[in-house]
């Protein structure tokens, strides 16, 4: 799967890397992880990383972004890491490359790179990135470990989702074995202010249930622009709420609703179905049970709840 990519890795001595704005712990977990590989192992070459601010994720070793001139991706290799589609993109400056490769693990939706390594059935790219190292007989420091292990445990739901295999585990142990500090990886994974908690028991009293047992949140754009005079950003309060309803008894659907400028921002999970289909629907898109999509008003928000509704009824 990584053939090819392996061998642009190999042939360029520039090599530029990407991921999604807005970066979770894949996203920052791929890049810095990706780039300490190709410092260790190809010492020589020149290795950038770009994009938007790492956000909740400013606590992760070697986290800096990179700025560089245009003239940077002359006769440079570009890879694009953890995105399913072109608009996720942070920095489309990719496009100046000589050449363009990419590593996801979202559902395909279109080719963005020259070259490939797309594969649903890992946990995390993360896990892809370890997996290319492995089969490259790359040496793994315990830098570039402990970002691809940040990936992994929050991909996976710390590896409860289904996406979690035996594969994810004999890879975790790849990254274990370099003997980084597990203990604090996670203090800085899961260290939660007095204020956050204050802010996430504000939204599990918001918590609303449809006719057949699926949880929403629906957040106003007046509720956004008080809680944003508060200094909480809209990353927080739309992704980063959502799984507030996550394991309720009962609920295996659960969605946030987020009203934006351009729309009401939509972030859907589940613990049982497939509820892509109803992002897609809607014009957005993710994994099997993590999805989104922005849609124009509430009115759309309850038609999309009334089909995810029906996903239930389809299973009963």
């Amino acid at each position: 799967m990584f053939q090819q990519i392996l061998k642009l890795i190999k042939e360029y001595d520039t090599i530029i890397l990407h991921r999604h704005h807005k970066p979770d712990g894949d996203a920052m977990g791929s890049q810095i992880g990706l780039k300490n590989l190709l410092l260790e192992n190809f010492p020589e070459k020149h290795i950038y990383v770009v994009g938007d601010d790492p956000g909740t994720y400013s606590f992760m070793d070697d986290c800096a972004m990179d700025e560089i001139p245009d003239s940077t991706y002359q006769g440079a290799l570009a890879i694009i890491l953890d995105c399913g589609g072109v608009n996720m993109i942070c920095d489309n400056r990719y496009t100046l490359a000589e050449k363009t490769a990419r590593i996801d693990h979202h559902l395909f939706t279109g080719k963005i790179a020259d070259e490939e390594a797309i594969d649903t059935s890992f946990e995390s790219c993360c896990g892809m990135v370890t997996q290319l190292a492995v089969d490259g007989g790359w040496n793994i420091n315990a830098l570039a470990a402990q970002s691809l292990y940040t990936g992994m445990v929050t991909d996976s739901g710390r590896f409860r989702y289904d996406g979690t295999t035996a594969r994810t585990h004999r890879l975790a142990a790849e990254l274990l074995q370099t003997g980084f500090d597990t203990n604090r990886l996670f203090r800085g994974l899961y260290a939660d202010s007095f204020e956050s908690k204050k802010l996430k028991a504000a939204f599990i009293l918001k918590i609303q249930f449809t006719p057949k047992g699926n949880a929403y949140i629906y957040t106003t754009r007046d509720e956004v622009a008080e809680l944003e005079q508060q200094g909480i950003d809209l990353f927080t309060i739309s992704r980063g709420m959502v799984n507030t309803m996550a394991d309720i008894k009962g609920v295996h659907i659960w969605a946030n609703f987020t009203e934006t400028d351009k729309g009401v921002q939509c972030e859907l999970r589940s613990s049982m179905y497939n509820i892509n289909p109803i992002a897609v629907k809607y014009g957005g898109g993710g994994h099997q049970k993590a999805s989104g999509a922005t849609v124009a008003d509430r009115q759309t928000v309850m038609a999309m709840l009334q089909d995810l509704d029906a996903i239930g009824e389809h299973h009963e």
